[in-house]
């Protein structure tokens, strides 16, 4: 198993759950419009949450366990020599979520992130 996460607003995260599949790929982009499910891994995951979430409220950080996932997951780079993130290409099963980890902010206003 490897553990992929995911950031994303708890309103879209609670939507999914019902249906049974998350099918957005980042904040404001669906899985349809973007063709995969930018996800990544523990030590990338505040580059990615301040770049993208920055100024957002009422987040959460979704833990998903890989072999989970029925859809292929690929990592890429966005740029040739970069690093590469995980990207989930399919919807992610809400089964394949094993903890739903609340954002907070600290006092300077910083995301508290899990570790």
């Amino acid at each position: 198993m490897t553990e992929l996460l995911h950031i994303t607003e708890r309103a879209a995260w609670l939507d999914a759950v019902p249906a049974g599949e998350y099918r957005i790929s980042t904040r404001g982009v669906t899985l349809d419009d973007q063709g995969f499910i930018h996800c990544s891994l523990r030590h990338q995951l505040r580059t990615v949450a301040e770049f993208l979430y920055g100024d957002a409220d009422d987040l959460v950080v979704l833990v998903i366990d890989s072999d989970g996932v029925p859809a292929p997951v690929r990592y890429e780079a966005a740029e040739p020599g970069g690093e590469e993130y995980p990207h989930i290409y399919g919807p992610l099963p809400v089964s394949a979520v094993t903890d739903v980890i609340t954002v907070s902010r600290d006092s300077t206003d910083r995301l508290i992130l899990p570790d």
